[in-house]
């Protein structure tokens, strides 16, 4: 090798979790070493999980993946002078199919660029979207995003700028811009990838939201098992401000807007958004009634815009190229890209940013590469713990709101659970009822009282007492929970109870012996 060796580490908490700083510390002694000038940058992850810890060096301005890597291959990789030659060599990173077949807009600078460096992010292409903001009038931001077809990406799927818009029109002297990054569903890992791989554009999605609706003021409330996501929003929220992209006079344009991070304290149920201003209040998470909505009393009673994180950080790509480039993604009435996250018993987990009506089966097996075991997929969890389980059959159906509503299922937040032929859906039926259990504020009957019924009602269907009348008392329960519970914790549980019994019936039709009871 001659000349400096650049390459870039990842920083992410997946990559780390699987000796991401031990590579890097490997690369850096090694350089050193070899008398090798190193210039290493620690970036966000790709989100190809299965390669993770992945090395991407650069020659002759092209990024070059390697992976997945460990402390000991690093001599190796000197020796082959970080060549396609070597073993863990990938090619070129952008060409690998798994990124190649993506529509990242969303996750476009993720993996390539340093997530604290305002210069880099401006470098490619951030805040541009900010700075057109900055010229438009309020409601014309709010247009802009309704136009555009984007809808909530936590999973409920409201229209976005007639929320903004409603928060706008609301009277108020006031308002806030609250993002919910308290993600907690199982097999999700979006928010947080984009919270610690590209910060700025969550600060910059959230920056336009203040403008579009008049806020001030604005929270990002991050659960505390993402540490790292704390440190990096907090340490991002500061170099933006230094920049002159926070606070007050922003960029000489007369508009303030200042941010903060507040940090939950692990409870799932304030990924519900009222439970979440409860929290942000400095009160227990409980689930608030509606109306009134939060876009008309919100935080400490004020006219609140509340969105998830990738709600927000499509907003960027929106301003700057223009709502018909993103309404041209997707189908019907789901516009733009969803982040798609692959979990559970699958050979290559990962993020997968595509256009909705991208089909389950595609995502499975043209991404995902099918089970990490070897057996056949069984089901697919769709939408975190309250989704539905969705056989093989209906893996043509489009990643699509309308679509999945009309088989009683959701894309929720994106993510995808995979489980291969050993699994028990009855067992994970239970699961769901358990978790809610767990979950739940403790506010309505139907969800604190009915999930704990569940579980019993359950365990005798699997002990093989009395089937057929504990079934009917079980379809009973999850009526009165989805009609009659306070929140979606409640009034969702009853999704993936009805998916199994509804696809896997066999599997709650094999006596087994009863789960022992509490202590």
């Amino acid at each position: 090798m001659s000349g400096a060796l650049i390459l870039s580490v990842p920083r992410d908490s997946a990559a780390l979790s699987v000796g991401a700083e031990e590579v890097a510390d490997a690369i850096a002694a090694e350089a050193g070493r070899r008398g090798v000038a190193l210039d290493m940058m620690r970036t966000g992850s790709r989100g190809m999980f299965w390669l993770e810890p992945l090395v991407e060096v650069v020659r002759d301005g092209v990024r070059h993946a390697f992976g997945p890597v460990t402390a000991a291959d690093v001599p190796g990789l000197f020796d082959a002078g970080f060549g396609d030659a070597h073993p863990l060599a990938l090619g070129p990173t952008e060409v690998i199919p798994y990124l190649a077949e993506q529509e990242r807009l969303t996750f476009v600078r993720c993996g390539i660029t340093d997530p604290l460096s305002v210069a880099d992010y401006r470098a490619h292409g951030g805040f541009a979207g900010l700075e057109k903001a900055l010229a438009l009038e309020p409601a014309a931001i709010c247009d802009e995003v309704k136009d555009s077809g984007l809808r909530g990406r936590g999973g409920a799927g409201f229209p976005t700028g007639i929320k903004w818009r409603t928060v706008l029109e609301a009277p108020g002297d006031l308002k806030f811009i609250c993002c919910n990054a308290d993600e907690g569903d199982s097999g999700t890992f979006a928010d947080r990838m984009i919270m610690e791989g590209d910060p700025f554009l969550l600060i910059e999605g959230m920056t336009i939201a203040a403008l579009a609706v008049g806020a001030a003021e604005g929270f990002v409330y991050i659960r505390s098992e993402y540490p790292h996501a704390v440190a990096t929003m907090r340490e991002a929220i500061r170099l933006a401000e230094a920049e002159g992209w926070l606070g007050a006079d922003m960029h000489g344009s007369g508009r303030s807007f200042h941010l903060e991070v507040r940090v939950g304290a692990g409870a799932y149920i304030c990924g519900e958004e009222t439970s979440m201003l409860e929290s942000l209040e400095g009160r227990r998470g409980e689930v608030r009634p509606k109306p009134p909505l939060p876009a008309l009393e919100g935080l400490f009673g004020k006219p609140t815009v509340v969105n998830n994180v990738l709600s927000l950080c499509a907003v960027p790509v929106i301003l700057e190229r223009g709502a018909a480039f993103y309404r041209d993604f997707g189908v019907g009435h789901s516009r733009g890209t969803q982040p798609f996250q692959l979990a559970g018993n699958i050979k290559r987990g990962g993020l997968v940013e595509k256009a909705f009506g991208i089909s389950l089966h595609d995502l499975v097996y043209r991404f995902g590469g099918g089970t990490a075991s070897g057996r056949p997929v069984k089901a697919v969890q769709a939408g975190g713990p309250l989704g539905a389980y969705l056989p093989e059959s209906l893996f043509h159906l489009p990643k699509d709101y309308e679509a999945f509503a009309a088989e009683e299922a959701m894309v929720g937040h994106g993510g995808l659970v995979v489980f291969d032929d050993t699994a028990d859906m009855a067992a994970q039926a239970r699961f769901a009822m358990e978790f809610c259990a767990i979950e739940s504020c403790g506010k309505c009957t139907p969800c604190r009282i009915g999930s704990t019924r569940g579980v019993e009602v359950i365990d005798r269907i699997r002990a093989g007492t009395d089937v057929d009348g504990n079934m009917a008392l079980l379809d009973d329960l999850c009526t009165l929970m989805a009609d009659g519970s306070l929140c979606a914790m409640g009034g969702l549980t009853p999704m993936p109870v009805r998916s199994a019994l509804k696809h896997f019936p066999e599997d709650f039709h094999r006596p087994r012996q009863a789960a022992p009871a509490a202590e």
